[in-house]
């Protein structure tokens, strides 16, 4: 299973929804940094109790954009299907805020990065993780 995907991740019928799950995933990444330096820095929360919140937020918002956008062709419509899918993603996506903050952990704690560089780092290696999790589960 992950081997055909990654063979297809190039050229295959796959590579599309990738692209357009990197162009999510960068704009939410975005808004999951600032939501992260506005806990943080604006409202004096712990880094990683800030960085739950803003994935939580980001992890509804990617949702919203990879429905109409990414899979589009797979796209969740009505009110059942949409809030099941809602739902999915939300349980593939919540597996991986351990992975984010763990990673997040390490490195601020034990790395001595900046918080928001460390986040960064974090939501790319956790990334794969989820496109592979969402594409088979929640859209497949």
């Amino acid at each position: 299973m992950i081997r055909a995907i990654l063979r297809d991740l190039a050229s295959g019928p796959i590579a599309v929804q990738l692209r357009r799950f990197v162009v999510v995933g960068a704009i939410t990444a975005g808004v999951q940094m600032g939501l992260l330096w506005l806990f943080v820095d604006a409202a004096g929360l712990n880094y990683l109790v800030g960085a739950t919140i803003a994935i939580e937020f980001t992890i509804i918002l990617s949702y919203v954009f990879n429905n109409a956008w990414t899979f589009q062709a797979n796209q969740n419509t009505g009110i059942i299907e949409y809030l099941s899918g809602l739902l999915k993603t939300n349980l593939v996506r919540g597996t991986a805020i351990p992975i984010q903050l763990g990673v997040l952990f390490v490195l601020v704690e034990w790395g001595d990065l900046m918080y928001l560089v460390g986040n960064a780092i974090a939501i790319f290696v956790s990334g794969l993780y989820r496109f592979v999790l969402d594409y088979q589960w929640t859209w497949g």
